[in-house]
């Protein structure tokens, strides 16, 4: 089906799953949004997060025809999911960055003590220890709140020695010292993911979402009968309020200059 992926995340840290969509169905054609008005959503009510998650998701599909979702943002996914399957069950496939996730670290024998960093309504929607905890109980997991890393990222603070100093505190935890696997349960941890593994000298799995979420799209999509069999046209990104920041990070995942497009889906307010 020639229809596009819509794809959303509360700034840049979705570029990561959008990047890792693309190279595993380069045929297919995708539609992001960036709801970069409200970044960082880690800060915010899960009741706000959903509002904003129904309206945007309401944008991709009504305005732009798509003919899937995909949550590329740990915190909406934590607070919305449900929702948004239970209102499009039947209609169109929404997929969410934890699920796949999950499946990714309880089938991996190597892990017995996983760390999980994410943003403060992640780790307080208590998504991951539930799941965790009910799929394979025998599985010990630690997680905490790094709430500075998002917003960080967002500013382009990373790769430098900004990042590292805050990521050395947080890393430096005890509650992650004896951990053999780590959940980025935020999509945009995968862009300081190099700084991680170093800070740990390679010793500890590092999980990120991208690739597992995309290759989780590509099942769902063969399943259901939507996968674009020939090329289809161009990328569309969308954002609500324009960042230099964020006309940067679309170039550097995707190699070229990427035309952003202001939505007003918030021109009139809440």
């Amino acid at each position: 089906m020639s229809q596009p992926i819509g794809i959303f995340d509360s700034g840049i840290g979705g570029l990561t799953v959008a990047s890792a969509i693309k190279k595993v169905l380069p045929q297919e054609s995708i539609i992001y949004f960036g709801d970069t008005a409200h970044v960082p959503y880690g800060d915010k009510s899960r009741e706000l997060i959903s509002h904003y998650a129904v309206r945007i998701t309401d944008f991709l599909l009504k305005e732009k025809n798509c003919k899937a979702i995909v949550i590329a943002c740990n915190t909406a996914s934590a607070a919305a999911y449900e929702k948004l399957r239970d209102q499009y069950k039947g209609s169109i496939p929404v997929i969410n960055v934890i699920d796949p996730m999950i499946e990714e670290v309880i089938a991996d024998e190597s892990v017995k003590h996983v760390g999980i960093i994410a943003t403060k309504t992640t780790i307080a929607s208590g998504v991951y220890q539930e799941k965790f905890s009910r799929r394979k109980p025998q599985l010990k997991f630690s997680a905490m709140a790094t709430p500075l890393l998002a917003q960080m990222i967002e500013e382009g603070f990373y790769n430098n020695n900004i990042s590292d100093a805050v990521l050395k505190e947080y890393l430096g935890d005890p509650m992650l010292r004896d951990i053999d696997g780590l959940v980025l349960a935020c999509t945009h941890y995968p862009l300081i993911k190099k700084e991680i593994d170093a800070y740990f000298e390679g010793r500890v799995k590092i999980f990120d979402s991208a690739e597992v979420v995309a290759n989780k799209l590509r099942i769902i999509l063969e399943k259901e009968g939507l996968l674009q069999i020939e090329s289809s046209k161009e990328d569309h990104f969308y954002v609500s309020d324009y960042t230099k920041s964020f006309e940067i990070a679309t170039r550097i995942f995707f190699q070229q200059q990427v035309k952003l497009e202001r939505s007003g889906i918030w021109d009139e307010g809440l």
